[in-house]
């Protein structure tokens, strides 16, 4: 991937989990919150190439002028092997290695032959119950909630069943780039297909906004999701690690 184009989903990224504040400084990406989302409150580079060393201190510097942790969001590509080394000698432990995947808006259209979810301009109630039901971290699910609802970027797909929305995600759009955030299936309606439905509903609304290029981001050791993702057409861009001191959430 080209140094525009990494640059381009670090922003769309940022724009879709819309932080709390966000501070550019030399060639990062800063992003401060005091929510869960690891995105929306850590320091990414906007491109893939040897950083100074030096800017370590700067980023700890502006972290602590806001009474948070510096968090590194670092891509595991070898340009970054002496910041890591830096890192290390600090005190910083790896954590949470994601793949960031990019696919065909088309493609994620494809990935279900059953209906598509419906997709909203804001979240309603019972897509918002979702990320608080069983099974799921409810301070982190508010939190989630909060954030994606913040931005004024972002739509949200819903399959409901009697009222309820069983199923669920959300899309943002900008910087050239479709993006997949928040998918979440209920307890009890898992392994019946919802979730391709979700990326079929979110690929519709991109194809609408003549957007045709989608990334997303997933755990590496979240196989069912790759699995669904590797169905849609996603391939992994690269991998980052949080790099941090403390063992907060990083996701």
């Amino acid at each position: 991937m080209s140094i525009l184009d990494v640059e381009s989903v670090e922003r769309a990224t940022i724009a879709a989990v819309s932080p709390e504040e966000v501070l550019e400084l030399d060639g990062w990406l800063l992003a401060f919150d005091s929510g869960t989302i690891g995105r929306a409150k850590s320091a990414a580079p906007l491109a893939h190439v040897a950083a100074d060393v030096g800017v370590i201190e700067q980023i700890e510097a502006e972290y602590a002028t806001r009474g948070l942790p510096a968090v590194f969001r670092l891509a595991t590509d070898t340009c970054f092997d002496a910041l890591r080394v830096q890192l290390q000698q600090r005190g910083y432990v790896a954590a949470k290695p994601t793949w960031v995947q990019t696919a065909s808006v088309q493609a994620m259209r494809q990935v279900t032959n059953q209906p598509i979810a419906d997709v909203d301009s804001t979240p309603d109630a019972a897509w918002t119950a979702l990320f608080l039901g069983e099974g799921f971290d409810p301070v982190d699910g508010a939190s989630r909630v909060n954030s994606l609802s913040r931005s004024t970027r972002n739509v949200y797909a819903s399959v409901r069943e009697a009222g309820q929305t069983v199923a669920g995600g959300a899309a943002s759009f900008s910087h050239g780039w479709a993006s997949v955030h928040g998918m979440r299936t209920a307890a009890g309606y898992r392994g019946q297909g919802l979730a391709g439905r979700v990326l079929a509903g979110l690929a519709k609304a991109a194809v609408d906004r003549v957007y045709d290029q989608v990334f997303l981001q997933v755990e590496a050791n979240n196989p069912a999701a790759q699995a669904l993702y590797k169905r849609a057409g996603f391939t992994t861009a690269w991998t980052y690690e949080y790099w941090t001191k403390n063992s907060i959430k990083r996701c």
